[in-house]
C-alpha cells in the first residue's frame, strides 16, 4: 500500500487539475491512476501493469430521483469491470464521471482495492461531497 510515484498536482490551467499517482496493491500489483478535474466533471483512468486504455464508462447523476445513470462508451459489453466504480464515484462526488478502466477481468479484490485507493485520493483532493 505504499505510494510509488508522487502525484503531480502542480499542473493547473483554466480550472483544470491533473493528478497522477501509482500505488502498489496487495499481491505486488502496481496500479496507476490519472485524475483530470474539470469544472463539473472528473475523468479518471485506472491502469494495472500497463498503460492500455481499457473500458470507458460515463456516469452521471439523474434528477429528481438522485439515481446514477451509467453507460459503456468503449468495451464493457459483457465485462462490467469499472462500471460499478463509475457509479459509486458519482454518488461520492456528485459530479459527472468519465472512467477508463484497465483492470483484469474477474478480480473483484483488485477492483475494490483500486476503488479504495482512488477514493482516498479524491477525498484528500477535496473532490468528494461533504457527508451528512
Amino acid at each position: 500500500m505504499e505510494e510509488i510515484k508522487t502525484e503531480n498536482n502542480g499542473c493547473q490551467s483554466d480550472g483544470v487539475q491533473l493528478t497522477c499517482f501509482s500505488e502498489e496493491s496487495d499481491g505486488d500489483v502496481l496500479l496507476h491512476f490519472q485524475i483530470i478535474r474539470l469544472q463539473k466533471q472528473i475523468y479518471v483512468w485506472i491502469g494495472c501493469n500497463s498503460a492500455s486504455f481499457g473500458h470507458l464508462y460515463a456516469a452521471l447523476p439523474t434528477r429528481p430521483s438522485n439515481a446514477v445513470g451509467v453507460t459503456s462508451l468503449i468495451g464493457g459489453s459483457s465485462d462490467n469491470t469499472g462500471s460499478g466504480i463509475a457509479r459509486r464515484l458519482v454518488l461520492k462526488t456528485g459530479l459527472n464521471v468519465v472512467l477508463a478502466c484497465n483492470l483484469p477481468n474477474n478480480n473483484p479484490m483488485l477492483e475494490a482495492s483500486a476503488e479504495k485507493k482512488l477514493l482516498q485520493k479524491l477525498i484528500s483532493l477535496g473532490y468528494t461531497k461533504p457527508q451528512i
